[in-house]
């Protein structure tokens, strides 16, 4: 028997995730490709399924090799009579700021990349909408102030060890803020994720 065919420690794939944690700091990984990682880096049973989940990583220090993005970090996003989407890459640093006011804001961070281990994204609806969606797997935490109107969460709070802190920190005035945990590659547009992740909140048992 060869030795990738032996079963693996929790201490083995606590080392792998590390090293997910850091190459997501340094940019090589989204917080949704480090979400679906970390998983199958939890479902691996054998050194051989654990093999893939840094195989196209490489193996030096990412804080000492990594060159810094020159995407330019979102600082903030406004909406003023207006359906705005913001998606993709998106470069967040330490905190990040969101606005609408009699708008729709749809701020998709599944894709994003982070260089802190928490960021904070402050968001302001002022008789408007925002819907934030996370990765399912990345710890989000969400607070702040509602007057007339509402913040809701969505999905499963399936945050796993070692995962970046997203803080939603919410003031709204008149204004609906819905911040939605998406399972990973959930297909379909937003209105489609909207009605998954609806669904499987519904089946989900009371907390």
């Amino acid at each position: 028997m060869d030795e990738l065919s032996l079963r693996i420690s929790d201490a083995e794939r606590e080392h792998a995730i590390a090293e997910l944690r850091e190459h997501l700091l340094s940019g090589r990984l989204t917080l949704e490709e480090f979400s679906e990682r970390v998983g199958a880096a939890y479902a691996a049973r054998t050194g051989r399924e654990l093999v893939p989940v840094t195989r196209d990583l490489p193996a030096a220090a990412p804080s000492s090799s990594s060159a810094p993005s020159r995407r330019k970090p979102m600082r903030f996003t406004a909406g003023l009579f207006a359906h705005i989407i913001r998606r993709g890459r998106l470069r967040l640093r330490k905190r990040t700021f969101a606005l609408s006011v009699f708008a729709d804001l749809d701020l998709d961070l599944r894709e994003a990349q982070i260089e802190t281990p928490m960021t904070t994204v402050r968001v302001f609806a002022l008789f408007g909408n925002v819907d934030v969606y996370v990765p399912e797997g990345v710890d989000t935490d969400v607070g702040g102030v509602t007057l007339v109107g509402h913040r809701v969460e969505w999905g499963r709070d399936a945050a796993e060890a070692e995962a970046p802190l997203v803080r939603v920190r919410v003031f709204g005035l008149f204004g609906t803020v819905d911040v939605w945990r998406v399972p990973p590659k959930t297909p379909g547009d937003y209105r489609t994720i909207i009605k998954q992740v609806r669904a499987e909140t519904k089946q989900l048992p009371p907390g």
